[in-house]
């Protein structure tokens, strides 16, 4: 058992599976001590928020890996930094460039079409907020390039938001203006 267990190449998941173990064994032990010696704060504890955290690695264009996060666990400050949870979750977003638009996915579980504001700040930020009951989302999204926020069309069905805006055109002027030397 143990020759087939070292033949078989251990993978990202394993390891994930492993850190996921870890962390749930810390966390068991943690509860048992809280409880052991707060036994009357325990039972005080009515609400809890939920904690999300999570990250998106993608690939650039250039070959170089991105580190997305999103989830409602902000990092404060930068020389010592702390953990805050948040109300608002900063939801799982994707920004695709196309030839002649921008496509942006968001992903927005549990909540209705007519709770969803969406406004653009300029030409490349755009801001989704959106709240339901228990669930409150705000991304701000910075655009890789300027678009025409007066084409933007937006859908939402089965939780996910779809916004399309169109690029703007870059005038011949501006992009190709010839400056003679005098």
């Amino acid at each position: 058992m143990d020759d087939e267990f070292r033949r078989r190449r251990r993978t990202l998941f394993d390891l994930i599976d492993e850190l996921f173990q870890e962390i749930w064994e810390e966390l068991e032990e943690f509860e048992r001590r809280f409880r052991f010696y707060h036994p009357v704060v325990r039972e005080e504890i009515t609400e809890v928020q939920p904690i999300v955290y999570g990250i998106r690695i993608e690939v650039g264009p250039d070959g170089r890996p991105r580190i997305y996060e999103f989830g409602n666990v902000k990092r404060m400050g930068r020389e010592r930094p702390r953990i805050v949870v948040t109300e608002e979750t900063e939801p799982l977003t994707d920004v695709y460039e196309e030839d002649d638009k921008v496509r942006i996915i968001v992903e927005l579980p549990g909540v209705d079409k007519d709770k969803i504001k969406i406004r653009a700040i300029d030409d490349r930020h755009i801001v989704v907020e959106a709240s339901n009951h228990d669930r409150r989302y705000r991304k701000e999204i910075e655009l890789p390039t300027e678009v025409d926020v007066d084409s933007a069309k937006a859908t939402f069905r089965n939780g996910v938001l779809e916004i399309v805006i169109k690029k703007k055109k870059v005038r011949e002027e501006e992009g190709g203006k010839i400056i003679r030397v005098e």
